[in-house]
């Protein structure tokens, strides 16, 4: 099977199963839009271990058939991308993270797919030491937005492997003043999960930031705290 074979068998399964009425129920999570056929996550799955269970189907023409998928504007194609990836998780390499990094720069456009990225492949990296934190240093200064706000998302599950929040919250500085509502939001989230962990630690860098960082992140940030809490992460408090 060749890489654009598996792409247009995955395409005509998508457009066998579309519905408009998941379309329209998903669409409201996305403010950038929303461009999918409509399938579920039993749908997306129940695919990929056919595509799985198949002799043919090696890590490479994954890696190949992805490079397709992710270019495509429509959500499961760059899902389907994820999920075959994924389930190669052992033959991970530091090529490999090259390789997820492209996605980015061709065709990664929204924050869901960033986050499971994220969550459930870029981590892997980081765990297994195939590469280091600074591997994600010129990801805070990308072109795409949702490849900025991978990086403190990724870390999120970095923060139960580490006792020392330190050199976490010095890598995400300097995107403590982007400007993009979603690079924001995932930095509020990596403090807020910082916070439940560490309190002490996290204030500390909350305090630092108050008076400057966008109020969006500090609005995630805070979001489990009292409201005596949230006070003192005003501006100019």
């Amino acid at each position: 099977m060749t890489p654009t074979a598996l792409f247009n068998d995955i395409r005509f399964y998508c457009t066998a199963n579309a519905s408009d009425e998941m379309v329209m129920k998903y669409s409201r999570y996305f403010r950038e839009g929303y461009d999918a056929y409509g399938l579920s996550l039993d749908q997306l799955e129940e695919k990929v271990l056919d595509i799985l269970e198949h002799e043919e189907t090696t890590f490479d023409l994954i890696l190949k058939t992805s490079r397709l998928l992710v270019k495509s504007p429509k959500y499961e194609e760059t899902s389907f991308a994820i999920l075959l990836t994924k389930a190669f998780a052992k033959h991970f390499t530091p090529d490999i993270f090259n390789e997820i990094e492209k996605w980015f720069e061709n065709g990664i456009t929204n924050w869901a797919h960033a986050d499971v990225i994220s969550g459930e492949l870029l981590i892997i990296f980081l765990k297994k030491k195939l590469v280091s934190l600074q591997a994600f240093e010129n990801w805070r200064t990308a072109d795409n937005k949702f490849q900025r706000r991978a990086v403190p998302v990724t870390l999120i599950k970095l923060l139960k492997t580490t006792e020392d929040f330190t050199p976490l919250f010095s890598f995400i500085e300097p995107l403590m003043m982007d400007t993009e509502r979603e690079v924001q939001q995932g930095l509020g989230w990596f403090l807020r999960e910082a916070w439940k962990l560490q309190p002490e630690a996290a204030e500390i860098f909350l305090t630092k930031w108050k008076d400057s960082a966008p109020r969006l992140i500090f609005q995630y940030a805070t979001e489990k705290m009292t409201a005596e809490q949230k006070k003192r992460f005003k501006k100019g408090s």
